[in-house]
């Protein structure tokens, strides 16, 4: 019957509609989702030692904020570590990605940042597209595309280095299949950093706070710096830390990887690794550097491809990286030289090496070989995290696969690591789709709001990229880090000079103006050693008593950057 009056609807009451003044704006999106409470319950994930106590409950949010009357519904989930004092508000956490799950995030910086969590409830969310973190049932399942086996690359020998037509060719492949099979499935136009910050607004609303605060890490800077551009009146105190370039291009910090990951595997790793194994890699960085090289070509002949090798020193960002590394690079030099693994390496790195060949390949340093970690490596995939190729690929226009070609042959010979490897990689080259909604820039009267945290040399967000959307931001101020190289600074670091400035903004409100920290030494040292970079030699060091209180629950600290790290890994798709 509606279906027919709607037919006979004259052309005089079509004009006489037209000529009526709208009464009112359009109903707030946000208004049928309003009447729901947050019932707040177990979490699914385990929680680890140390960490505070968490509740999880999950939040309808419509499948698109463009039309939320459609009928369909998503399930977000959330959790929360309730302040221990007098509450002031909320701090929501986003781990980075895309494609990252938070709600353990809560629990995390909870037991790392006492004092804030005394006043503030921390709030950590699964993002949607990425399901409920430790769940197990189909539906608690982050989505993902299938790829078609025989979509793949059959070869297990693939190295960028080969630009003959059919290596290429070979490379392409993957991202390929993985742009059309994500582009396939229903739900990834829906799965947006758009959508999720409207999501985020959601909840501010849910949780009856006037303003939503916010701790974001890597991506997490892009999707934090987007709720403030479309939110403004909502936004609170924002710490963006390891910043992407939130006022340019998404896809940007992604193709920054070739040159952030040679800037720290030549500047900061080779001469960390002749400092630490002079025995084995040499004791400069240029015998050390071509020690790598020689490794490189061992390691090929039993077994590891030229672009797992590589792989492995892309985006190290936690000390496990950064120390997994070490284990084959270590191991391969001594193997290719007949000597017995473990020999050479210094005491004070022994134990954690000895760990952590124990704990990723169950056997003891003295016994681990090359061909051991051969069989280890990750098998190509048939399946691909559908968040990160809608967010990355789906958030802004891409560029084709051309472009990209091109930009692998400009990359390789200045970035060989993995700028070979990057462009004929990269799935938002194959991406056809354009965007459904426009993303804004910052608008200045939130710019006061913002803090921003950058390592000098973090090989997953580069320093340029955070500076560049600083830059382009007048009123945001910095926070650098001189010397650090690990993805993730504040309270995942122990750096008492950054948790000092985030701390004293997120609880007085007094937010400092551009600063330098002092970094932290690498592992298995006790001083820092000097690196020129882009930021400014600060001669600063970082006081004995305070560095010991800041090095509390270590482990707990390194397992929270470990999943920080793990979220934008950078490491080429075979």
């Amino acid at each position: 019957m509606r279906r027919l009056v709607r037919s006979v609807v004259t052309s005089a009451t079509i004009l006489a509609l037209l000529a009526t003044p709208v009464a009112a704006q359009a109903a707030d999106p946000f208004d049928p989702y309003l009447d729901q409470e947050i019932a707040w319950g177990p979490c699914l994930f385990t929680p680890v030692e140390g960490m505070r106590p968490t509740e999880c409950a999950l939040v309808t949010v419509p499948r698109d904020w463009a039309a939320p009357d459609a009928g369909v519904d998503l399930r977000v989930s959330v959790s929360r570590a309730k302040a221990t004092g007098e509450r002031l508000g909320a701090i929501l956490l986003n781990p980075g990605g895309p494609g990252g799950q938070g709600t353990s995030l809560a629990g995390f910086l909870a037991a790392l940042q006492p004092a804030v969590n005394q006043r503030y409830d921390f709030i950590g969310m699964d993002p949607r597209g990425t399901g409920q973190e430790g769940g197990t049932a189909p539906e608690q399942l982050g989505l993902v595309c299938e790829i078609p086996t025989g979509r793949l690359s059959t070869r297990t020998d693939l190295d960028a280095r080969d630009r003959s037509r059919e290596s290429i060719t070979e490379h392409q492949k993957a991202p390929r299949a993985i742009a059309e099979a994500c582009q396939s499935e229903a739900l990834t136009r829906y799965v947006t950093t758009w959508q999720t910050a409207h999501d985020m607004e959601l909840i501010r609303r849910l949780l009856g706070d006037p303003t939503l605060n916010y701790v974001g890490y890597s991506y997490g800077t892009w999707l934090g710096a987007k709720y403030a551009s479309l939110f403004p009146a909502s936004t609170g105190k924002m710490v963006l830390d390891s910043s992407v370039n939130w006022q340019g291009r998404l896809q940007a910090a992604f193709e920054a990887f070739p040159m952030i990951g040679q800037r720290q595997l030549d500047d900061v790793y080779l001469p960390w690794t002749a400092r630490q194994f002079p025995e084995i890699v040499g004791d400069t960085p240029a015998e050390a550097a071509r020690t790598w090289e020689q490794a490189r070509a061992y390691a090929k002949t039993v077994g590891i491809s030229g672009d797992t090798y590589d792989g492995v020193f892309v985006g190290m960002g936690s000390e496990i990286r950064w120390l997994l590394a070490t284990l084959l690079f270590t191991l391969a030099a001594q193997e290719m030289n007949g000597e017995s693994p473990g020999a050479g390496v210094p005491e004070t790195l022994r134990t954690e090496l000895d760990g952590l060949a124990r704990a990723e390949y169950g056997v003891p340093l003295a016994e681990l070989t090359v061909r051991t970690i051969s069989a280890e490596a990750p098998d190509d995939y048939v399946t691909f995290p559908l968040t990160r190729a809608a967010v990355a690929c789906g958030d802004q226009p891409t560029r084709s696969a051309t472009w990209y070609r091109n930009l692998s042959d400009r990359q390789g010979p200045r970035y060989p690591l993995f700028g070979w490897a990057y462009g004929i990689s990269e799935p938002c080259a194959f991406w056809s789709d354009p965007p459904r909604q426009t993303l804004p820039n910052l608008p200045a009267e939130v710019a006061s709001k913002i803090l921003v945290v950058q390592a000098e040399f973090d090989p997953q967000t580069g320093y340029e990229q955070a500076r560049a959307a600083v830059r382009a931001a007048p009123g945001v101020s910095m926070v650098s880090v001189d010397d650090a190289t690990f993805h993730g600074q504040y309270a995942v670091d122990g750096n008492p000079c950054v948790d000092g400035m985030v701390n004293v903004f997120l609880l007085h409100n007094s937010r400092p103006s551009d600063a330098t920290c002092p970094g932290l030494p690498l592992p298995g040292e006790t001083e820092v050693y000097p690196v020129a970079g882009p930021v400014k030699r600060d001669n600063r060091t970082l006081d004995p008593a305070a560095r010991l209180s800041a090095e509390s629950l270590p482990e707990l600290r390194e397992a929270v950057r470990e999943r920080i790290a793990l979220v934008n890994p950078g490491q080429p798709v075979r």
